[in-house]
């Protein structure tokens, strides 16, 4: 006999959790050139508007990993506990 009703799953599928690569990587992408703009910015332009790109251009990165690190370690892990 099985003690598992039918309704509930044994396993997970393989495709939870699982996205398309083009679904993925748009984000990365554009934060990746968001800080090649910003790192060049600070480089060629010392001054005037240059400089207040180029802070805004680095700090929009380090904001959302940071953004992204308190909600991932806010979520509970798959494992049990906190993340």
């Amino acid at each position: 006999m099985n003690a598992v009703s039918p309704e509930s799953p044994t396993r997970a599928s393989p495709d939870v959790g699982r996205r398309a690569p083009i679904a993925v990587w748009p984000w990365p992408i554009a934060l990746g050139l968001l800080t090649t703009f910003g790192l060049l910015s600070a480089l060629l332009g010392q001054h005037g508007i240059w400089l207040a790109l180029s802070w805004a251009a680095l700090s929009i990165p380090l904001i959302v990993t940071v953004i992204c690190l308190i909600r991932a370690w806010s979520r509970p892990s798959s494992k049990g506990g906190l993340s």
